[in-house]
């Protein structure tokens, strides 16, 4: 069998759909019928399931794509309807890898948003999830780990001696941005990228090295003394950064969770006197609902709000004119056809290059 018809994907239901398009993709460019395989993890009554995979995975390049955040996805057990967390998944995903039974070549994981990424370090007595999560994945035989804009990048020290490769959409959102708005200044007077805390700074700087502009960054206090959903709240955010006066801000994070945080750094931005506020988050779970949004968009707290299509997205979403989806098809395809033909991945995960050159077209 020839290398080109060694590549085999499979698609978990959390990510058939945008699946679909990313092999109709890959079939343009290399002439081929499809790569998808069939597979189902069908549920028992009691709610236990298993792992089918219809088709041959034997000595084939398997990748794997699976959207851990997608909930709008329910399962029946004791008769009843259960909504998929992000643990249902990942037990799914692990159900497929084993039902491979170590036939594939090579198996590579496309997980978008990182399992229990949120869980990456230990502050007190607790577990530590997402590291747990990449050696099971490892001891199950996964050859690489491809993710997007992970919460914590230095993950990646957990396996030290496999693949795994956190890929940045900061290509994806340049071009968005400057085909939405012709009038940007992409200079240190006119344009200012901001981190909404301390987290965030790699990314912010990222972009701001390849525009040529200034950072600021926002400091959250928090109270450590309570815990309100998992987390400490936070009682303030402090700014650390230059003047705002008459400029546009572009705040960069990796996701947006309830929205509230966010939404405190666009006031504090427009009150120091920001022209435009633009918000670049990979992942829009957007898990409270969108009225704390609506409300701050009316109130002109921001301008618009570019998230990927990495994760499911809620049709309620896609109707907000403050909104604007950034397709990342084209860029997982581009990924699967790199590794599967063994190519460098580093104009991949760091796009800086054809930023510049993307930034050279627009001026």
């Amino acid at each position: 069998m020839s290398k080109e018809h060694s590549l085999g994907i499979i698609a978990l239901e959390s990510y058939s759909d945008k699946a679909k398009r990313i092999n109709q993709i890959l079939c343009e460019w290399k002439g081929a019928e499809s790569y998808l395989i069939d597979v189902q993890c069908p549920r028992f009554a009691s709610g236990e399931a298993k792992g089918i995979i219809k088709q041959s995975v034997r000595d084939k390049d398997i990748f794997i794509l699976v959207d851990v955040c997608n909930n709008s996805l329910k399962y029946k057990m004791d008769g009843e309807f259960n909504r998929m967390s992000p643990d249902d998944h990942y037990q799914d995903l692990k159900r497929v890898i084993s039902a491979c039974s170590g036939k594939a070549r090579k198996i590579t994981v496309i997980m978008p948003f990182l399992y229990e990424g949120r869980q990456h370090r230990k502050t007190l007595r607790e577990s530590l999830d997402c590291a747990v999560m990449l050696k099971e994945l490892e001891y199950m035989g996964v050859n690489n780990i491809v993710t997007f804009d992970a919460h914590d990048p230095r993950m990646q020290n957990v396996l030290p001696l496999k693949g795994i490769e956190n890929v940045s959409p900061a290509l994806q959102f340049t071009q968005a941005l400057l085909t939405e708005y012709e009038d940007i200044k992409a200079d240190s007077e006119h344009l200012m990228f901001i981190a909404p805390d301390e987290g965030a700074t790699e990314r912010v700087v990222f972009f701001a090295s390849v525009f040529g502009v200034n950072i600021g960054m926002f400091y959250k206090r928090r109270d450590y003394s309570t815990i309100i959903d998992g987390t400490n709240p936070i009682i303030a955010h402090d700014f650390c950064g230059g003047s705002l006066e008459g400029m546009d801000a572009i705040v960069v994070d990796d996701m947006i969770a309830s929205g509230g945080s966010i939404i405190d750094v666009c006031r504090q931005i427009k009150e120091r006197g920001a022209k435009r506020v633009f918000i670049f988050a990979t992942f829009g779970l957007f898990s409270n609902g969108f009225e704390k949004l609506d409300k701050a968009y009316e109130e002109g707290l921001f301008d618009r709000i570019f998230t990927t299509n990495l994760v499911y997205q809620k049709p309620e979403l896609l109707e907000k004119k403050y909104y604007f989806s950034v397709s990342m098809n084209r860029y997982i395809a581009a990924i699967i056809d790199t590794l599967h033909n063994n190519g460098s991945m580093q104009q991949l995960t760091k796009p800086a290059d054809r930023i510049h050159e993307t930034l050279a077209k627009y001026k």
